[in-house]
């Protein structure tokens, strides 16, 4: 009987400081008072994947790695604060500007975290990451940087890796004056895209415009090799091979 007892109280026990379990969440400042606590948690989750980071981007507090000490409640991070504006912009999207879309879609299109950010705590554009990068580090640390970020993300989504993103990156730099960077980041993009009669033209388009034929007709030579219908390349290959 003695043994009973106490197989009980040690069942009885675990399932009455079960009960009580942790404390309500506080200082929620977007969220209702009333959330149950498995939708917050959620949520939560549903950042923590879109960014691809962990709870203590936001929280602070703890070892980077457990939840021990990670203060919830606390507004110390910057990131946390920025979340709430983030999470009010998106229901201003969706509510009122993607609401008022004559025509809308069906099933409906909503904005989310992961619409702009893809895995990114920043969501920058491949585009705008190579052009900080060149402006900063020149044309071969974008090009590294290109190379390692294709290794490592191209299965994750996280960037565009498509010919026009890239070819884009190149008419900036060409628009502000930076040819050679420019010509750096048309040539990486031509070993990924071998069969882009564009990216030939583009370069030759480049060499003509400081003055250097030789390599002006080659490239016209090879985009038509890959496109011999391609109206730039022929007008001006004709145009050079007369001079």
């Amino acid at each position: 009987m003695r043994r009973v007892l106490i197989v009980v109280i040690l069942l009885f026990v675990p399932a009455v400081a079960g009960a009580q379990g942790p404390p309500p969440p506080s200082n929620l400042q977007y969220f209702p008072k009333d959330i149950p606590r498995p939708q917050l948690i959620q949520r939560m989750r549903e950042f923590s994947f879109a960014l691809d980071v962990r709870c203590q981007y936001c929280h602070a507090g703890g070892d980077g790695v457990s939840f021990d000490g990670v203060n919830f409640a606390s507004d110390d991070k910057p990131a946390k604060v920025k979340a709430r504006a983030m999470l009010r912009m998106v229901d201003q999207l969706n509510n009122t500007m993607l609401a008022s879309l004559p025509s809308r879609a069906e099933p409906r299109v909503n904005v989310a975290c992961a619409t702009c950010h893809r895995g990114l705590p920043l969501p920058k554009s491949l585009q705008t990451t190579l052009l900080e990068i060149v402006n900063k580090d020149g044309a071969p640390a974008a090009v590294a940087k290109y190379r390692q970020l294709r290794s490592d993300t191209v299965l994750a989504g996280k960037y565009n890796f498509g010919e026009w993103e890239i070819n884009e990156v190149a008419r900036q730099l060409t628009e502000a004056g930076k040819t050679d960077e420019a010509i750096a980041i048309l040539e990486m993009n031509g070993e990924f895209n071998p069969k882009s009669a564009d990216i030939d033209f583009q370069l030759g388009e480049l060499h003509r415009g400081r003055k250097d034929n030789d390599k002006a007709i080659a490239r016209y030579r090879a985009a038509l090799e890959k496109n011999p219908q391609h109206p730039g390349a022929k007008r001006w290959l004709t145009e050079l091979t007369k001079q």
